[in-house]
């Protein structure tokens, strides 16, 4: 190890990245089509535990250098399996997993030496300061004294922490342990940071300031996959989103691509007095209806576009003779793709 910045990484070759093929489906890109070498690729990923639970089925994925790629799921969905065995903590029954070109099976210390890990939980070490937790994970990584000492130095400026350099691990707040525990991953300047549901538990300043910090790393190049149950925060942050349940990947795609493939429109409630099934026959036929469900009172319209097609609604409802009593729209968001995905049943 030299006095230098970090750990070595692995770096990947073209054999062992551009000479495999990688299915494409579900919205699954190859990482040559934007110009950018992949840093994650996984063909047929699969991991069954003991009694044949299945809790990753044939996973193919690619990351692209230096996005933030955020992966999705229901509880179960095999979201921390998947880091799990892109980060050597788990192995795989099936298939195969490059990060940063080094086969995780194969070679798992050099795997580990490419990633950070951002676990959900708590892992600093409460028997040292902050400062400190900084400094040696500095020297784990083959540090000399005058390097760990200015990285930590640093990093306690940039993730705003300075003024607790001194203070206990006890004493941090929740967004503060949050953010010594991603200076702590970042630190040796990893290939790719792993963060397993980063903002769970923080309050909104927190959570804000956090996905400041992310946004400027992602501005420096840094490679992000982050798994997270926010909506909101796969939609502000990811370049890519990908859709897990039950270990199988339904969708992967930008957010705005995935929002577009259920009708950029949204969805049109009406409400109406008369036969609503009739009058949903009748609205399929027009242009710009993608689907017409009707229910107790309402009826509901997936729309591919707004513009025009909400006037034209009512134009036709009002010369079939259904008095209209009330009109609302619901716009498409991430969250909507993700509950018509993967259901609204309460998992556990």
């Amino acid at each position: 190890m030299t006095d230098g910045t970090s750990a070595p990484t692995a770096t990947p070759s073209d054999d062992a990245v551009g000479s495999t093929a990688v299915p494409v489906e579900s919205g699954l890109a190859e990482a040559s089509e934007s110009g950018l070498p992949s840093v994650i690729l996984t063909i047929g990923l699969t991991k069954t535990y003991r009694g044949g639970l299945i809790a990753v089925d044939s996973l193919d994925l690619t990351v692209r250098q230096g996005e933030i790629f955020a992966l999705l799921g229901p509880n179960g969905a095999g979201k921390t399996t998947t880091v799990g065995m892109l980060t050597a903590r788990v192995v795989p029954t099936g298939g195969t997993a490059l990060v940063n070109g080094v086969d995780v099976v194969a070679h798992p210390a050099l795997a580990k030496a490419a990633v950070g890990v951002v676990a959900q939980a708590n892992t600093l070490d409460r028997s040292l300061s902050v400062w400190e937790n900084l400094y040696f994970h500095g020297r784990y990584f083959g540090f000399r004294d005058r390097a760990a000492r200015a990285a930590a130095d640093e990093l306690l400026e940039r993730f705003h922490l300075s003024g607790r350099a001194k203070a206990r691990i006890a004493t941090l707040s929740g967004g503060m342990a949050k953010r010594l525990m991603l200076a702590r991953a970042f630190l040796p300047r990893p290939a790719v940071l792993f963060l397993d549901e980063p903002t769970a538990g923080l309050d909104p300043q927190s959570r804000l300031a956090l996905w400041e910090i992310l946004g400027q790393l992602h501005a420096e190049g840094e490679t992000i996959l982050l798994t997270t149950h926010y909506m909101e925060e796969a939609e502000r942050l990811a370049q890519r989103v990908a859709i897990m349940d039950r270990g199988r990947l339904l969708a992967l795609d930008t957010p705005d691509n995935l929002r577009r493939s259920l009708g950029a429109g949204g969805v049109l409630i009406l409400k109406a007095e008369g036969d609503l099934d009739l009058l949903a026959q009748r609205l399929r036929l027009m242009r710009g209806v993608l689907e017409a469900t009707p229910g107790p009172g309402e009826l509901r319209l997936r729309l591919e576009e707004t513009d025009g097609a909400i006037a034209e609604v009512v134009g036709v409802t009002s010369r079939e003779g259904f008095p209209l009593r009330n009109l609302s729209l619901e716009e498409t968001t991430l969250e909507t793709v993700f509950i018509s995905l993967t259901g609204k049943d309460l998992r556990e």
